[in-house]
């Protein structure tokens, strides 16, 4: 249905992008094309940091205005108006990682409440997020994986997971806000399984409001989401599910080989590229069941999608059925979907600076270890100059 070019018109692509930010971009991914000068790079950016330097200027101007909105909802205003003005939404997603503190949870929690306020009043934005890991110690959500006992002092910070847990996915409930709750490492994911699919059991019983997010580099998530189907059916609810590929590979692996268990994670590339695919078919299968919010920069899975929709006679605007690349990368899937008239929403990263380059760092290394993404980017940013200069 789709032709198998829709993915190669730059004009689209980078309409919203000037001149200089096509620029920029290119020098960026040049940059990250380069496996050495990320290590360096990152060493240098993470000292200077944390030696409180003056770089954060130099990052703003760069790497951070490329892949993050801004550093408060307010700043990321022009980015999500300026996309919207192309019929592609926007998550504001606060990637701030790696907290311990109760009161810095408590702050996670007011920044998801005022995205979902912020959400409701805008059209541009139809979901929310947030990561378990935000809301609690890692910890906890360890142990409670395990089934390991906890102290009665982290027993109430449990209780207060659950608690911030439940109030973010009623005031979803209340704005009719869409909630996508991040997945994280294996080793804490079933505590997370757990509370999430509790949330859903009280929360989307018209309809999906709150997404769990199926890791499918995992071997097991398939056969997860068709347990949670039948629980579904059982308790009467409907299930979200945020599907990606996956985000911390060399993690799991390593992880499992030194604690001698077998790596949760698809033998190869392949395997989870067909994970994701047979999942994202059970899905669209079981729309009447199940809402999805399609997290893929593959262009084969895109086309496939688009393939599937057209067969099953979705509707290209079917509100059960999103796709979503992050910010700053994809626009060629981006903007040709949503100009062709599906759902499409980016991936808004934003924050204070210093707060989010662990997020951005993580997004670098990640690009390296992608065979051929960042050459298709780079390929793509060529074309629009050369386009452009003609």
């Amino acid at each position: 249905m789709e032709q198998n070019n829709l993915f190669d018109n730059t004009e689209t692509a980078f309409a919203l992008k000037s001149d200089s930010e096509l620029e920029r971009a290119y020098f960026l991914f040049k940059m990250i094309s380069n496996e050495p000068l990320v290590r360096i790079g990152t060493a240098v950016t993470n000292f200077a940091i944390k030696a409180h330097l003056p770089v954060q200027g130099l990052i703003r101007a760069t790497v951070f205005d490329h892949f993050c909105g801004g550093v408060s909802e307010e700043d990321c205003l022009p980015v999500v108006d300026k996309m919207y003005s192309k019929g592609v939404g926007s998550v504001l997603d606060y990637s701030v990682e790696g907290k311990e503190e109760e009161a810095q949870f408590d702050a996670v929690l007011e920044k998801t409440l005022q995205i979902i306020e912020f959400a409701d009043q805008k059209d541009a934005m139809s979901f929310g997020v947030f990561k378990p890991t935000g809301f609690g110690r890692f910890l906890i959500w360890q142990k409670k994986t395990e089934g390991t006992d906890l102290t009665p002092e982290e027993e109430k910070e449990w209780r207060r997971i659950e608690e911030r847990f439940d109030l973010v996915c009623k005031k979803a409930h209340e704005c009719d806000v869409a909630l996508l709750i991040d997945g994280e490492e294996s080793w804490m994911q079933d505590a997370a399984d757990d509370l999430v699919s509790k949330m859903m059991r009280k929360y989307n019983k018209d309809k999906a409001i709150v997404y769990n997010t199926l890791q499918l580099y995992r071997h097991d998530r398939l056969e997860y989401l068709q347990g949670l189907h039948e629980e579904a059916r059982v308790y009467d609810f409907k299930i979200g599910v945020k599907i990606v590929r996956g985000a911390y590979m060399e993690k799991e692996n390593e992880r499992a080989k030194e604690n001698g268990y077998p790596t949760p994670i698809c033998k190869d590339k392949q395997h989870t590229d067909q994970n994701f695919n047979d999942t994202m078919k059970y899905v669209l299968e079981n729309l009447d069941d199940i809402s999805v919010f399609i997290g893929t920069h593959n262009e084969h899975s895109s086309y496939l999608a688009m393939e599937l929709m057209n067969q099953l006679g979705i509707d290209k605007t079917d509100m059960r059925v999103w796709f979503g690349q992050l910010y700053g990368m994809s626009d060629h899937i981006s903007f040709n979907m949503a100009n062709e008239g599906f759902n499409v929403a980016k991936y808004v990263p934003f924050g204070p600076v210093r707060d989010v380059m662990p997020y951005l760092i993580r997004r670098a290394e990640e690009n390296t270890s992608v065979a051929g993404q960042t050459s298709r980017e780079l390929n793509l940013l060529s074309q629009e100059k050369k386009r452009r200069k003609l």
